[in-house]
């Protein structure tokens, strides 16, 4: 029995290995690096996001907060992609 489930674990590695490392690799970045930058993203985004929702409430505040935001992420990852070791393989939303 203990063999039959190391068997299909294994069956399973090579699969569950690609979807935790394939696209990181194809960056040039390890599964930590890529968490690390995408929960960086993530906040940065969802800080914009808050900040859109305040003023659409309040136009007189974050007038300028979720557009310099969404640039100053978007130069954040452009700047990744430069430094990746394997930029060509990085599409304009790849993060």
């Amino acid at each position: 029995m203990t063999e039959q489930r190391q068997d299909i674990s294994n069956q399973h590695a090579p699969a569950l290995r690609r979807l935790f490392t394939e696209h990181p690799n194809s960056l040039g970045m390890s599964w930590a690096q890529h968490g690390a930058g995408a929960v960086k993203i993530g906040c940065q985004l969802i800080g914009a996001g808050l900040a859109a929702l305040v003023h659409a409430a309040v136009p007189g505040w974050f007038s300028e907060t979720a557009g310099r935001r969404v640039t100053e992420t978007y130069h954040y990852i452009q700047k990744i992609r430069a430094g990746s070791s394997s930029p060509e393989n990085w599409s304009d939303y790849d993060i």
